[in-house]
């Protein structure tokens, strides 16, 4: 049975690192794509593409929510650890699940938020002010990268602490 459940685990974790490094890639291109052309089209032919502006907060959102889950995921947070050469490892070891299980619920709260703010968007058909574009489908997206994040934080309370692993973004 655990050997089954870790085959499950890490399907999943790689099902995750494709789908949302994926969406964040494609959503980064787009941004480059849509910021050379607006420059271009602003410079060559003085017009710049309507909506430009819109459209890229819109994908900033996208670049964002979808690689939080993989952040969280590799420990690539900024994190301040000035106090960890003198503190205990099994206080360290408590320290860790806590922030992991209080990021967990925090963020689950925040998915749950989004998921009513959508629902209201979508009741009253909220949309940008210039390409009228709905905007309750990126809240409904918003919260369910953050439902995942608060999943993976959750999950990485039981993990056990390897200190060979890089943590990027070390103070």
């Amino acid at each position: 049975m655990p050997g089954s459940f870790l085959r499950v685990v890490a399907n999943l974790k790689k099902t995750l690192e494709l789908l949302c490094g994926t969406l964040a890639g494609l959503a980064l291109l787009a941004i480059m794509f849509l910021t050379f052309l607006d420059v271009s089209g602003r410079k060559i032919l003085s017009h710049s593409i309507p909506g430009s502006l819109e459209l890229t907060e819109l994908l900033m959102v996208v670049v964002i929510f979808g690689a939080l889950p993989l952040v969280s995921e590799k420990g690539e947070h900024v994190v301040f650890d000035s106090l960890d050469p003198i503190l205990p490892d099994w206080l360290r070891t408590v320290q860790r699940a806590l922030v992991n299980l209080l990021c967990g619920s925090a963020l689950i709260g925040l998915a749950w938020l989004m998921f009513k703010t959508g629902m209201e968007f979508q009741a009253t058909g909220e949309t940008t002010a210039q390409l009228k574009i709905l905007k309750a489908p990126f809240i409904h997206g918003m919260g369910v990268l953050c439902a995942f994040t608060g999943l993976v934080h959750l999950s990485l309370m039981f993990k056990r602490n390897n200190e060979d692993e890089s943590e990027g973004g070390v103070l």
